[in-house]
């Protein structure tokens, strides 16, 4: 898929979501998991390195994302969007047969096949990877710029009213 596709598919369904500056990753997680019917879990684990920092299991019901508990919080935040990237591509777990016997008790033996069995091609990485950073770009400019929110819901429907952008994209 071209960049310019990609950027205006990805802008498209964040928006559906309705997220609010500044961004919170976990919401973000939580929203796009409600959307598709899907709860999108979130877990810290300690991956192998060298290796992949993060991965995306699938199971029949619910989407796991593992991200590098031994990094810091901004990396891990790039981390997860990454592997957000590849659900939002439409890209495919590989892992499902794996994870359902082990989840959320995760094995480190079942990691480690998981992370063998791991092969997305270089397109499906690039796509991700450009997803991750359309996010965090739109998020580092807006969480900057974006007005705060009044406490006072009267005041909030006025800066609703009288601001020009819808949600955070």
């Amino acid at each position: 898929m071209s960049e310019r596709k990609l950027r205006r598919r990805c802008k498209r369904e964040l928006r559906a979501l309705g997220i609010q500056p500044p961004l919170r990753i976990d919401e973000l997680c939580r929203r796009l998991g409600e959307h598709r019917g899907r709860p999108i879990r979130l877990l810290p684990y300690s991956l192998p390195i060298p290796g992949p920092f993060g991965m995306w299991l699938a199971t029949e019901s619910t989407d796991y994302i593992l991200y590098q508990r031994e990094t810091s919080r901004i990396h891990q935040d790039h981390i997860i969007l990454h592997e957000v990237g590849h659900i939002l591509a439409n890209h495919h777990s590989h892992q499902e047969e794996l994870a359902q016997p082990v989840l959320p008790g995760l094995s480190p033996d079942v990691v480690k096949r998981a992370l063998r069995r791991t092969s997305y091609d270089e397109e499906h990485e690039r796509e991700a990877e450009l997803v991750a950073t359309i996010i965090l770009e739109w998020a580092s400019v807006l969480d900057r710029v974006a007005p705060k929110q009044a406490s006072d819901p009267s005041v909030r429907r006025v800066q609703a009213a009288l601001g020009d952008r819808q949600g955070w994209l």
